[in-house]
């Protein structure tokens, strides 16, 4: 089953009061790519998550976005620093003893003075979070999977048709190829008769001409090889594994057995069908560099 390189899949997962959502976007790319976006107090997981990646991707450019949510504004705590408030109430205790005055100090007073209350990020259970972000990045590359599955079946069907045109034109093109080497005969012996006039032909040497013709353009061998390129494809088509790099290897070998085809060829009708080969050969190696 063919697999696109494009994608998009989202998860989400919960540990006590926090959410951990993770979405990832998939492209094109020669190789397996991975960019992670996460949380500072996550950076430690980077390396693992792109391995979880890796482990279920074969191709593309993938970018991971991972979010963290907690029930608290903004993910944060109200801490209080006591030493600093004692210092704040000792103060308070001096300059009422400095003035003479009674030193009538409130909590409340003291607990508004700067730095005695502050927010702070909430402590994370790093191990916790940890399970809940690989079981949200586990969905969003299922749900990835499936949407490159259903786009691979796609740009299966369209090559499956590329493929059969071409075998339809390679077909018709080795039934022509005897033909023209008949037309090329009768075109030699009318210029070589009307240049003779009158004078008889040797219709040995004729002969050996006609079959150096034969050997230049016999195009049996490239047909041949055609056949089994276009064979391959489709058997990689079919299996299981990532095929995309290998697709390409053999759209370059069709490349070059249709481009020698051309030209081999002196025959009009070969000549047409070759560029309408061409034509195709190039629209399967675009759609397979799509291909996982």
């Amino acid at each position: 089953m063919l697999k696109s390189m494009t994608g998009f899949g989202a998860g989400r997962a919960r540990v006590r009061d926090e959410e951990f959502s993770v979405e990832l976007r998939s492209l094109n790319h020669k190789f397996c790519e991975v960019k992670a976006r996460l949380p500072r107090e996550l950076a430690a997981l980077e390396a693992a998550l792109v391995k979880q990646v890796k482990d279920r991707l074969a191709r593309g450019s993938v970018e991971v976005f991972i979010r963290r949510q907690t029930a608290t504004a903004a993910g944060t705590v109200p801490v209080v620093d006591v030493g600093l408030a004692r210092e704040y109430a000792r103060a308070y205790r001096q300059v009422a003893e400095a003035l003479g005055m009674m030193a009538e100090i409130s909590w409340t007073h003291v607990a508004n003075q700067p730095g005695v209350m502050r927010l702070e990020e909430k402590g994370m259970d790093v191990e916790a979070a940890s399970q809940a972000v690989q079981e949200a990045l586990s969905q969003a590359l299922g749900a990835l999977e499936q949407m490159r599955q259903v786009e691979g079946e796609a740009i299966r069907a369209d090559l499956e048709a590329r493929l059969g045109l071409i075998e339809r034109w390679s077909h018709e093109v080795a039934q022509l190829a005897p033909r023209s080497v008949e037309d090329y005969r009768q075109r030699l012996a009318e210029r070589v008769a009307e240049l003779a006039r009158g004078i008889s032909v040797d219709e040995q040497r004729l002969a050996q001409e006609v079959a150096v013709f034969a050997e230049r353009t016999d195009i049996a061998e490239e047909m041949t090889r055609l056949a089994s390129h276009l064979e391959q494809f489709r058997q990689l088509m079919a299996g299981s594994e990532p095929s995309g790099r290998r697709m390409d290897f053999l759209v370059q070998e069709m490349h070059r057995e249709v481009n020698t085809t051309g030209s081999k060829s002196q025959h009009a009708e070969i000549s047409s069908r070759v560029v309408s080969m061409k034509a195709e050969v190039e629209r399967i190696r675009e759609q397979v560099q799509n291909v996982e």
